[in-house]
């Protein structure tokens, strides 16, 4: 059983992971250990009790509490803030009981006074060497309640350490650099407050002492399952206690918990390894795998695009001829990306109207979609629900659909605003118009796209508090993407807004993919690719081959990084020469044969391309039977050695031979000695590993 129960106390166990905590001698609920699964139930440590700091700080400011709410003697950043309808501003909560069911264990709390109960709950997923935890709170009373923070959760660090930070910032076209930090007494914040994700950082979290790389070394990771406004806080105290806290982000929010209400966070997914980065990260690819992706562990296939090709002039010919190259090079799934819905000639009308434009496909979509499948490929298509221009049919019929003050003048961005799908009528629409083309239509792909981020967060008829729109429009979002899912369980479904403004735990119960940056430039991708696999795996990760930058990156470059992740194209394939369209299918054919190796496989980040030109990246079978191996030269002045490049996840005493090498040698002996790969400016290659008898 992962969990053990005693008097008082209780341990949460995966396969290699252990978690503890307990009432201390002063009721307090609290930490007690998160670390190493340790051999016996006895052989963690006890609760800790301390009376405060003289007159200043209460023993809730020096005992790390288990989850602390904002109240009494205490200052630390708390994961609990509400207020009580006769206008108390704080939380005293009490130990109730604790509840076990399979692998979940419930910690109830209540309030000291009023009728209010604070459930913890926790869930082992033993397999992957996870917790997952998440809150609920239950108003018992006869008069509401404010929620103005409530966290999913609280992550104690071993006390007496200092502890580096790792995470993710950017902007648009530059996601995903990793950034790393020693914390220093106080608060470290990251957030969004954008209504999403956000392209400048991400819900994710990793820990070290600052001594742990790729290989080796304590790393505690975790990540938030949640598509808007989020909020990371890592505090250490001046009581030598380090603690991470994750949830909804509190700014401008606020929940009206009416009587008999429950409300519910989302859930926080946290581990811990001996292995350094790489191994968290492949810790949570098989999670993201197997228990995440609505289709489980698949490959996806290669899919040309059309965007580049042909921008908003989308037409049955114009796509007819494109999808006859692309079938040629072996892709097997076409998508046309915007310009072939209602009015949609640019960015600045059509969106909200989603029927195929009677000008350029006077008979609908069938047509091109007989073809393309009669070319042996499968049908995607673009859309952009959330959004809406005002020059568009829909919003010209409800203008009071969007979000907005009424006061003020509606922003938009790319000609643009945002709907309200807070709204259940707004959620009514996008069901039932959608669920129509994807009835009517063999879809098998959809690439859902968001290009803007809120302003004017307002919600004028509101049911509640406005400052609900927060949470609420996410789980509009959520509502209408699941039941077009539940409805249509086939059709594989793509997460894009700008790129990656909307890669997280919680839309991947959504979504099979993520698109991960506007920004194709095979180079500037490399270290976008690289800071994304911290969190998600290669089948996730969509990744074209597109024309930028081609006059100085040859196409076997562009093909190369590509095929670190989901292989796509999205060149226009009417300027590629013959030459280029035959490279291209040679490169697509052995996509192929090496997909599920990428897709499926472990990842090995070698040689970091966001810390030197020279960079490779490795993929191996979950048997470690077969692997490829990515290396990469950007620009390095001459002279110059490289390095050999030293194989990882390689069975030590099994045989290998490497593509390119005149004998196989031991796996010890690749992962120790290394392959040595010579590479000129700008050019790159791909490697097979195969383990012979």
């Amino acid at each position: 059983m992962p969990i053990f129960s005693f008097p008082n106390s209780w341990i949460i166990e995966t396969r290699n992971t252990g978690y503890a905590t307990g009432m201390n001698a002063m009721g307090l609920l609290t930490h007690r250990y998160w670390g190493v699964r340790l051999p016996r139930p006895t052989d963690y440590p006890p609760p800790i009790a301390m009376p405060g700091w003289a007159s200043f700080n209460g023993p809730g400011q020096v005992v790390p509490e288990e989850y602390p709410a904002c109240g009494g003697l205490k200052y630390i950043d708390p994961c609990l803030k509400l207020t009580f309808s006769d206008g108390t501003r704080d939380t005293v909560l009490l130990f109730e009981e604790a509840s076990t069911q399979g692998e979940e264990l419930i910690l109830h709390l209540h309030d000291a006074l009023y009728p209010l109960r604070v459930n913890l709950h926790y869930r082992a997923h033993v397999a992957e060497d996870l917790i997952e935890r998440w809150v609920t709170v239950e108003n018992l009373g006869s008069q509401p309640v404010t929620l103005e923070r409530i966290f999913s959760a609280q992550w104690h660090l071993p006390r007496f350490g200092q502890y580096r930070l790792t995470h993710l910032s950017g902007k648009w076209l530059d996601e995903n650099h990793l950034q790393r930090e020693f914390l220093k007494p106080g608060l470290k914040v990251l957030e969004s407050r954008r209504i999403t994700t956000s392209h400048h950082a991400s819900p994710w979290f990793a820990i070290d002492r600052g001594t742990a790389d790729e290989d080796q070394g304590e790393v505690w990771f975790g990540a938030l399952a949640w598509s808007g406004n989020w909020k990371i806080t890592a505090e250490v105290t001046d009581f030598d206690s380090t603690r991470i806290n994750i949830g909804l982000n509190d700014w401008d929010f606020a929940w009206c918990l009416q009587p008999g209400e429950v409300f519910t966070t989302p859930s926080a997914f946290a581990g811990y390894t001996k292995g350094g980065f790489g191994a968290a990260s492949r810790l949570l690819h098989d999670f993201i795998r197997h228990s995440i992706l609505p289709h489980g562990p698949i490959t996806h296939k290669v899919l040309y695009n059309s965007w580049e090709a042909t921008t908003f002039d989308v037409d049955v010919q114009s796509q007819t001829r494109l999808a006859e190259l692309a079938a040629d090079m072996g892709i097997e799934l076409f998508v046309v990306d915007d310009g072939w819905f209602q009015g949609r000639h640019s960015d600045n009308a059509g969106l909200g109207d989603w029927w195929p434009d009677p000008a350029k496909f006077p008979d609908g979509l069938q047509p091109l979609i007989r073809k393309v499948n009669d070319l042996g490929m499968d049908f995607g298509l673009w859309i952009e629900p959330e959004m809406v221009n005002p020059d568009s049919h829909l919003y010209r019929a409800h203008p009071d659909w969007v979000i907005h003050f009424p006061s003020r003048p509606r922003t938009e961005a790319r000609n643009q605003l945002i709907l309200n799908l807070a709204r259940p009528d707004v959620q009514e629409y996008l069901i039932e118009t959608l669920d129509r083309l994807l009835r009517e239509n063999n879809i098998a792909f959809i690439k859902w796209d968001m290009n803007r981020n809120v302003s004017e967060p307002g919600w004028p008829d509101a049911p509640g508090d406005p400052r609900e729109l927060w949470v609420r429009y996410v789980q509009g979002v959520y509502r209408v993407w699941g039941e077009l899912r539940r409805r249509h369980p086939n059709v594989i479904w793509q997460s894009c807004s700008g790129g990656g403004g909307r890669a997280d735990l919680g839309i991947l119960h959504l979504a099979d993919q993520v698109w991960v940056s506007d920004n194709t430039e095979a180079t500037a991708r490399l270290n976008i690719q690289e800071g994304f696999s911290c969190i998600f795996p290669a089948s996730v990760m969509e990744a074209w081959v597109t024309d930028a930058a081609s006059e100085r990156i040859p196409l076997d470059f562009r093909f190369h990084v590509a095929m670190c992740g989901a292989l796509g194209v999205g060149g226009n394939l009417l300027h590629w020469s013959e030459e280029e369209r035959q490279q291209a299918a040679h490169w697509i054919a052995l996509y192929k044969e090496i997909r599920p190796i990428v897709q499926l496989g472990d990842q090995f980040r070698l040689l970091s391309p966001q810390q030197s030109p020279f960079s490779a990246v490795q993929y191996m079978s979950k048997d470690r039977s077969e692997g490829v191996l990515f290396v990469f030269r950007t620009h390095i002045p001459e002279p110059v050695m490289l390095p050999p490049v030293r194989l990882r996840g390689l069975d030590e005493n099994a045989l290998y031979e490497i593509e390119g090498e005149s004998e196989p040698r031991s796996g010890l002996a690749w992962m120790e000695q290394g392959v040595p790969v010579m590479l000129s400016d700008f050019s790159s290659t791909v490697l097979r590993i195969r383990r012979v008898s």
